[in-house]
């Protein structure tokens, strides 16, 4: 079996690209569903899937007997309406030993815009639990995303690097910060009630901002977010009347369109034409309109602006690179183990197996001719040949099962197959 990663993230691809692709959880449960059910041509040949879709990346894990990355990248392409010529050359395409690191790399935070963020092990996770509810990770892909999960947590456990690590809501009000640095006395509106509108107020507030206002599709979401950090909430569809007090929107919300348009932020400004209005916009797929940023007062941030916001405690978290490098190597190496049994286990089952069938077999022959024997002697026979038949099996299985770390393992495999026929 091949384990594959087909992907796209903020390395390869500009958020107008990563958006196109994202899967939102409707779009995720769906894409699932029908994977599971085999709707689609070709997709019978993927055996396991998990979707792990973010901010900053879209990447397919998958199971099959060969490589089959044309199939995934059409799957990706029929599931979220792209032609695969928008989004083929953006695309990294990483098989088995490959893909199993990239993986420990992502949940470890070494491969995120912003190195050692604490929110991708958590994405992660929910990844492979929404494919466990639908029944496409199996055994492989369970193991390696298990594998994943622990090595994100020794990660942030056994290194330095998620002290500090910041997020991405964290370096975007430093962005913001730039352009107004008194944000206490800014007023500041948060659209969305998430985890990462969660982590943008607590943001703002450390940096001394009160006054501030959570507007959510559901007015109780954004009451529970603006009550922990002493907030005022509000309802999303009072965001015309939002936008003329607002001084900063820090908008993170799942809609799968644009809610702010150039529009809305055009009647904004007429109403308050001497003040400046910044718009920082870390939604996927984004929430406000690209056609703002030609209108004056507006500075409009996205995903793609955060690249060039460095966080002054980035080199202390490279030193730790090191460190994070040699946990995930230990768990790869166990990964690697565990691929290399799969060889051997099924053929130990597949002797133990052949061998029982003839015992039986043999015993039912003998037992015609003796058809006097009384039932303890039966009992006596039956234990006789089970007992014969696991000695003549045992140093076999020894061997076998001594060899399954090696590399070598599935040479000696495929010869125990040959020799017992078991092909």
């Amino acid at each position: 079996m091949k384990i594959h990663c087909l992907g796209i993230n903020h390395n390869t691809a500009g958020v107008a690209l990563r958006e196109s692709l994202a899967f939102n959880p409707h779009q995720l449960n769906a894409a699932l569903a029908r994977l599971g059910c085999g709707q689609g041509a070709g997709w019978d040949a993927i055996r396991e899937c998990v979707i792990l879709s973010t901010c900053n990346r879209v990447e397919i894990y998958a199971v099959a007997e060969k490589p089959i990355f044309d199939v995934l990248a059409a799957f990706l392409a029929e599931i979220r309406s792209v032609p695969e010529s928008e989004f083929e050359g953006a695309t990294y395409r990483l098989l088995d030993a490959e893909a199993s690191a990239h993986l420990l790399r992502v949940a470890a935070g070494l491969d995120s815009q912003v190195l050692g963020e604490p929110q991708i092990l958590g994405q992660v996770a929910e990844a492979y639990s929404t494919a466990r509810r639908h029944d496409t990770a199996g055994k492989i892909l369970s193991r390696l995303f298990q594998t994943a999960i622990r090595a994100g947590k020794r990660t942030r456990t056994e290194t330095k690097l998620g002290h500090n690590p910041g997020s991405i809501a964290s370096v975007a009000v430093r962005l913001i910060a730039r352009s107004i640095p008194d944000l206490r006395s800014a007023r500041i509106l948060v659209i969305g009630a998430g985890e990462m509108a969660e982590l943008a107020v607590e943001a703002i507030r450390k940096r001394g901002a009160t006054a501030f206002t959570v507007a959510n599709r559901t007015e109780a979401g954004a009451r529970a977010l603006a009550g922990r950090w002493n907030g005022t909430a509000a309802a999303l569809e009072s965001l015309p009347e939002l936008l003329v007090s607002a001084d900063v929107v820090i908008s993170s919300t799942g809609a799968p369109h644009t809610i702010i348009s150039r529009d809305q932020i055009e009647t904004a400004l007429a109403k308050r034409p001497d003040r400046p209005l910044v718009l920082m916009d870390i939604a996927m797929p984004r929430d406000v309109e690209p056609g703002v940023d030609d209108l004056a007062n507006v500075q409009r941030f996205d995903l793609d602006s955060l690249a060039a916001a460095l966080e002054t405690s980035l080199a202390r978290r490279e030193a730790e690179i090191p460190a994070v490098e040699a946990i995930l190597a230990e768990e790869a190496a166990a990964f690697a183990d565990y691929l290399v049994t799969l060889d051997v286990v099924p053929i130990i089952v597949a002797m133990r197996r052949q061998a029982d069938a003839i015992r039986e077999a043999e015993l039912e022959k003998a037992l015609r001719r003796m058809p006097e024997l009384a039932p303890e002697d039966l009992e006596q026979l039956d234990r006789l040949t089970r007992s014969i038949v696991k000695k003549l099996l045992h140093q076999p299985t020894i061997h076998l099962r001594s060899v399954a770390g090696r590399s070598d393992a599935a040479d000696y495999a495929g010869a125990a197959r040959r020799l017992f026929g078991l092909d």
